[in-house]
């Protein structure tokens, strides 16, 4: 309600001009998401699955190369690495904030690794110099999934999405900074890797009816960027506000019971996107809160190798021990 009007305006602008494939304003939208983040490129896809995978593609990653996911990450992390035919490989979280670990990804290098996606979740930066240098050195490039880390901030000063070679975003609507329906962005410092990604996404076309790519549909529409552009502009005010949210849940739930709060990497700048506890008595919990009319989360209560569609990967129980407990014992507070 308190951007009603500046949206309206927004949506009205792209309804009389009709640009509502790419444009003007998707193109704007871009600029500004590029400049948010501090890198030369930004491009708009439909999706934050489709940025994973568009940028998968881009890199010719496919058949017989391997991908590092950490296995606490929502599935869309791994679905963009089968959906181009490549093996998942998942290597456990760290336990204190449920991104992937330094040591985890360097035992699951093979001579086949090609990438490696680490995922600043909740919209806590990973620990990115570490797996960076080990990508460095091992040949692997990296791909941030940044989908829940929109203005996010890496100990040194580097935002969520610079540090790879690209960055994936989602705006999907429950997002801190989220679309009126779906919508994703690719971001870089290679301009020709964007040039490609803008191919990817329109039918492979150079231009009109000039297909050099095997691509697809995959854009973010005018009236989408429209709207996200009006939000970016508040996204550093509702960014504190979420601060100071999470500080005082820290502050008033210190000590109670058994609950642990994600870890906040010091110097780095956590968005909470989420903000996580965890408990044993998890279900319990939340029983308790929604009795009291207090909606909460869970996010995620199955890891990745868990889940039915990835059976195949024949991991047994016990594979991923700080991935499984977080499955079995975060709860998501409300934030917003």
């Amino acid at each position: 309600r308190s951007i009603e009007s500046d949206v309206q305006s927004a949506i009205s602008e792209v309804l009389v001009q009709g640009d509502f494939i790419l444009g003007p304003h998707l193109e704007a939208f871009e600029r500004e998401f590029a400049a948010f983040v501090g890198v030369e490129q930004a491009v708009g896809v439909s999706t934050g699955l489709d940025a994973l995978r568009l940028s998968l593609q881009a890199l010719g990653i496919g058949p017989g190369d391997e991908v590092i996911v950490p296995a606490s990450t929502y599935v869309a992390t791994a679905l963009a690495v089968s959906a181009v035919g490549a093996r998942l490989v998942l290597a456990d979280c760290d336990a204190n904030t449920g991104n992937l670990d330094g040591a985890a990804f360097r035992a699951a290098i093979t001579p086949r690794t090609r990438a490696v996606i680490p995922v600043h979740l909740a919209g806590q930066p990973a620990d990115m110099q570490p797996i960076l240098e080990c990508a460095a050195a091992s040949g692997i490039v990296v791909i941030e999934d940044a989908a829940q880390a929109h203005g996010a901030i890496d100990r040194g000063g580097s935002p969520c999405g610079s540090m790879g070679a690209l960055g994936c975003f989602s705006f999907y609507p429950g997002k801190n900074l989220g679309a009126y329906g779906d919508g994703g962005l690719v971001t870089t410092q290679d301009s020709a890797l964007a040039d490609k990604l803008r191919r990817l996404r329109n039918y492979g076309q150079r231009v009109k009816y000039d297909h050099v790519e095997k691509g697809g549909n995959y854009r973010l529409d005018g009236l989408q960027a429209a709207v996200l552009s009006v939000k970016l502009k508040r996204l550093g005010g509702w960014t504190a506000a979420r601060g100071r949210h999470a500080a005082e849940y820290r502050r008033r739930l210190a000590g109670v019971g058994d609950l642990r709060f994600q870890a906040e990497r010091p110097g780095s700048l956590h968005v909470y996107h989420l903000f996580f506890i965890e408990t044993q008595r998890r279900d319990e919990l939340q029983k308790h809160l929604a009795r009291e009319g207090i909606e909460t989360g869970i996010h995620y209560p199955k890891a990745v190798h868990e889940q039915d569609c990835y059976a195949d990967l024949g991991c047994k129980p016990g594979a991923f021990p700080n991935a499984e407990r977080r499955a079995r014992r975060t709860l998501s507070l409300p934030m917003f």
